[in-house]
């Protein structure tokens, strides 16, 4: 039986219109005047006059920590708060699970864990650590849709950083099957020649963590991929001073792209208390003038995407009780609330619904080549988010879906309240039945 969707806002392509998407098997069939007839026998929907139908997001930065500390987070809670945030598609980061996603065994534990859990779609990324080059290419025919790498300590002792030599390697071995590398680019010895940020200041926290970390890995990252010819993705950029350097490799042709997070396009490090290690995040939320040169870097296009970096743990694992900031885990969790953390920013700054919609759902679909979704056109998923835009609402941390109730947006007043979202054509509901996502055999 088909469905129709009436709305009279909905972002279709590059610009916002009323219209009818007509939904057959799980697809979109049509897209047609608001008033069109329906097909014989369609159920129809009819959204609000303030609801606007957006494509549903796609997030391809989550930690869901599943399986090995399912009590930072799990499929079930990360999956169930990505579709209370509008999202439809997530792609899981290979740490902080156990084991680690680094060889097709592991990738395999993963998704017998996930499979009976999901509320939305779920892809995986591998991961490229010290002495599993062999294991790269054998990630890659399994289905994963990139591997990720850092140049400094990631936090955990089981998923070490690569030194340059060996980056580079994994480029040009990933590069040998036109793969995807994505880097958490901080610079390890730079960062291991700072001050200790031990104590309850988050200025001392912020200088241990300098924009030239931030810099140096990104100009060494550009140098690979330069060399190599290997597609690279600067994860969570925090830094706008590198903004003009990914610019100028953008412009001489160097396969690299680069995303943002909500955390960086909202917060900035003059309001953040000392001891309020919720704030706490790597690379760390900097002052309010950069905040403010990342959203010009993203209305250029030299930020491709805006995605979460959904990073929870448990509560004691961020120190509430000393406010240590060295002590305490860096990660913030905002899969839930990523969607009005940035409508709120930026329809303050003059952007549409259309801009966030590519931030959000096309530019992360296009990363990873998933050409099916994250944009209302005919023969995609009907997946969609429906979204209040000026309605607004206060963050509860007790009412977030995702495990842990942490947040540094408690309390805080958000636009844009998501009224439902749909997976494969239907409302999704309490049953999980979202799909494991095998990356497409051609190549974005």
């Amino acid at each position: 039986m088909p469905t129709v969707i009436r709305t009279r806002r909905a972002v279709v392509g590059d610009r916002e219109h009323p219209c009818s998407v007509v939904l057959r098997d799980g697809r979109i069939a049509a897209i047609g005047a608001y008033d069109a007839p329906a097909p014989a026998g369609a159920e129809e929907f009819v959204l609000a006059d303030d609801e606007a139908l957006l494509p549903g997001l796609v997030d391809t930065h989550v930690h869901i920590n599943d399986p090995g500390r399912t009590e930072w987070e799990g499929f079930a809670t990360a999956t169930r708060a990505a579709a209370a945030g509008g999202v439809t598609t997530v792609v899981d980061m290979p740490l902080n699970s156990v084991p680690a996603t680094v060889d097709v065994a592991a990738l395999e534990v993963k998704k017998k864990v996930a499979a009976e859990q999901i509320s939305v779609d779920v892809g995986f990324w591998g991961g490229a650590v010290p002495g599993n080059l062999a294991d790269l290419e054998p990630l890659w025919d399994a289905g994963v849709y990139g591997f990720k790498c850092f140049l400094a300590h990631s936090g955990l002792d089981e998923y070490p950083p690569l030194d340059r030599d060996q980056m580079f390697a994994a480029m040009r071995t990933i590069a040998g099957f036109g793969g995807l590398l994505i880097v958490h680019a901080e610079d390890g010895p730079t960062l291991d020649a700072q001050p200790l940020a031990a104590g309850r200041r988050y200025a001392g926290f912020l200088r241990s963590r300098p924009p030239a970390a931030e810099s140096r890995a990104v100009a060494q990252v550009l140098e690979g991929a330069r060399e190599t010819g290997c597609r690279t993705h600067i994860l969570h950029l925090s830094d706008a001073g590198s903004l003009p350097l990914i610019a100028q490799a953008k412009a001489d042709g160097v396969p690299v792209t680069v995303e943002t997070c909500p955390h960086y396009l909202s917060l900035f490090s003059e309001e953040i208390l000392d001891g309020a290690t919720h704030f706490k995040c790597c690379p760390p939320i900097r002052e309010a003038s950069n905040r403010e040169d990342l959203w010009r870097g993203l209305a250029e296009g030299t930020i491709d995407a805006v995605v979460s970096d959904h990073s929870p743990c448990v509560p004691e694992l961020k120190k509430f009780a000393t406010g240590d900031f060295a002590e305490a885990w860096g990660g913030i969790s905002s899969l839930q609330l990523g969607l009005p953390i940035v409508w709120s920013q930026a329809r303050r700054r003059g952007h549409t619904l259309t801009e966030v919609t590519r931030w959000m759902a096309r530019g992360p679909r296009d990363l990873v080549g998933m050409t099916d979704r994250g944009e209302i056109a005919i023969g995609n998923v009907a997946d969609f988010c429906v979204l209040a835009p000026d309605d607004a609402f206060v963050v509860f941390p007790e009412r977030l879906h995702h495990r842990n109730a942490v947040t540094p947006y408690a309390e805080t007043a958000l636009a844009g309240v998501v009224r439902g979202t749909w997976l494969g054509g239907r409302p999704v509901g309490r049953t999980p039945r979202g799909r494991l996502l095998d990356r497409e055999r051609t190549n974005p």
